[in-house]
């Protein structure tokens, strides 16, 4: 299953996106870094600069339809610049719409508010975005890792970098019961 790994230019938190990334990898998916320009993004170590990475595609030249599945890198700044980027928030309002699953861990829950799609539904975030999440009509969790199934497709979301393991297991999971169940659609169809 190929897994879009949204992330602003600049901002996102290195051990969010490459932990996640190499789970996926392990899982046998292809990653996908999707940003909103081309180029390479620059990662952060809270807030020191870390590693750049190559992007894959940009948003607005590919589509939620191109993919199994959504992972949200946190970081402060990476969801706040993705929440001002008109595309990026559909692109992932559209991974709902198409009941797609999603991943999203610390801060990337703002991309979610942005998007209009926590209304209720039960997630864990990075503490200080309880209260928009609450404001958003989702309910806020202080839990390792949270899946919620309210709606067409499931989401999962986890606190901080302490909880990658349990956050990493539990997307893996839900990706491999969606690309289970398209299997068996697809069979059925043919």
């Amino acid at each position: 299953m190929r897994i879009a790994f949204l992330t602003a230019p600049q901002g996102v938190e290195q051990i969010e996106l490459t932990d996640p990334w190499q789970a996926a990898k392990d899982a046998g998916h292809v990653p996908v870094l999707v940003s909103t320009k081309p180029g390479e993004i620059q990662a952060f170590h809270h807030l020191d600069k870390a590693d750049r990475f190559p992007v894959d595609e940009v948003v607005g030249d590919t589509s939620a339809g191109s993919f199994g599945g959504l992972v949200l890198p946190g970081g402060v700044a990476n969801p706040d610049f993705l929440r001002m980027d008109d595309r990026a928030v559909s692109f992932v309002a559209d991974f709902f719409t198409q009941g797609r699953p999603v991943a999203a861990i610390c801060h990337a829950p703002w991309t979610l508010v942005e998007a209009d799609v926590v209304r209720g539904r039960v997630l864990a975030s990075w503490p200080s975005l309880r209260t928009d999440i609450r404001n958003a009509g989702g309910t806020w969790v202080d839990e390792e890792v949270r899946v919620c199934d309210h709606g067409p497709n499931k989401l999962v979301t986890s606190r901080r970098p302490k909880d990658l393991k349990a956050f990493c297991e539990a997307f893996l999971d839900v990706f491999a019961e969606e690309a289970q169940e398209v299997g068996q659609e697809e069979a059925q169809e043919a």
